[in-house]
């Protein structure tokens, strides 16, 4: 039995989750159906689109994200800090930019007159949507059961669009946050839908680099902040030009007309990260087959394991064989 979405978010081990979520056998989400030539090509920027606009309603950035023809990827950070300083009058207002609320918080939003018991009930709604939205679950109700609704629309059907579960994985450290945005931004050079990072369309990675050109970093993604300051909300403890060579040399490294070794001005922020080269291509290739729970070094996992409930340890071996600098 899978366990309850709560129990596998644990906050106070980590604030970044790596998310996929697929959809059924039968239904496309994007790509072109061979069999009846039938083009959804265009329900990448659907998807792209709501992502970016609900990072600026939710308490939870993203860090990356691919939109591949069958499937999502999503690295995630929840800032729980920036939630609790939201005024009662902010979370009122965001919420009802994607749902309706309640008629006392739609008067409460127009700051209308209310008696010490409307308020009160206010209140209530108020922590209600304020958990909401730092909570992934309701984050991925918002994305996923958008994209259904007009997809469904589109084809003139009813019935489930995506698996019935999301995935999702805790990333425990900065070595186990680092390799799953590459895994994400590299889907679709891995899937041979695109030759280079920058030309890996619908990826957080190929906005980045845009903004780049310009001195810039995307408003609605999370932000390099440069400097290790630990596993923190603030920002991803990287620069980006950093990440951007690793990435590049990544990519020339796992396309088969240009195999070899991550180069040597890519190593430094390994060195960091105390992960091997070899380690590297094979983890940022293959991150899901490596790791099917939580991701990070062996005492972040019995720490997490612990504070969720399970007694065993699952992925201790790997981490300590992929996770390391030997």
């Amino acid at each position: 039995m899978p366990k309850p979405r709560e129990q596998q978010i644990s906050l106070s081990d980590t604030p970044y989750y790596h998310i996929c979520s697929r959809v059924v056998r039968q239904a496309y989400l994007c790509g072109v159906d061979v069999q009846s030539g039938k083009n959804y090509e265009h329900r990448r920027e659907w998807v792209e689109r709501r992502i970016h606009q609900l990072a600026q309603v939710f308490a939870i950035s993203i860090c990356a994200y691919a939109v591949m023809h069958n499937h999502i990827h999503l690295v995630v950070c929840v800032d729980a800090v920036q939630a609790s300083c939201w005024s009662d009058m902010e979370v009122v207002n965001r919420w009802q930019k994607l749902f309706k609320g309640t008629i006392l918080t739609q008067r409460f939003s127009k700051q209308d007159r209310l008696t010490s018991c409307e308020l009160h009930t206010v209140k209530h709604c108020v922590e209600v949507y304020r958990k909401r939205l730092m909570d992934i679950s309701w984050f991925m109700r918002s994305l996923n059961e958008y994209i259904a609704r007009k997809a469904n629309a589109e084809d003139n059907c009813t019935g489930r669009f995506w698996e019935g579960r999301f995935k999702s994985q805790a990333l425990l450290d900065n070595a186990a946050l680092l390799t799953c945005m590459a895994y994400v931004d590299l889907n679709p050079v891995r899937a041979k839908v695109a030759s280079t990072p920058e030309r890996s369309e619908h990826t957080s990675v190929q906005l980045r680099i845009r903004a780049a050109r310009s001195g810039q970093q995307p408003k609605s993604l999370a932000k390099f902040v440069g400097a290790d300051q630990g596993n923190k909300a603030a920002g991803l403890n990287f620069s980006f030009t950093d990440y951007h060579t690793l990435i590049d040399h990544t990519g020339r490294s796992i396309r088969e007309d240009k195999r070899g070794l991550i180069e040597e001005n890519a190593l430094p922020i390994l060195k960091r990260l105390y992960v091997s080269p070899v380690n590297w291509l094979k983890i940022a290739t293959e991150f899901e087959r490596v790791f099917t729970c939580a991701v990070g070094a062996p005492d972040k996992l019995t720490t997490y394991y612990k504070r969720i409930g399970l007694s065993r340890r699952h992925g201790i071996a790997n981490a300590q064989q992929w996770l390391s600098s030997g």
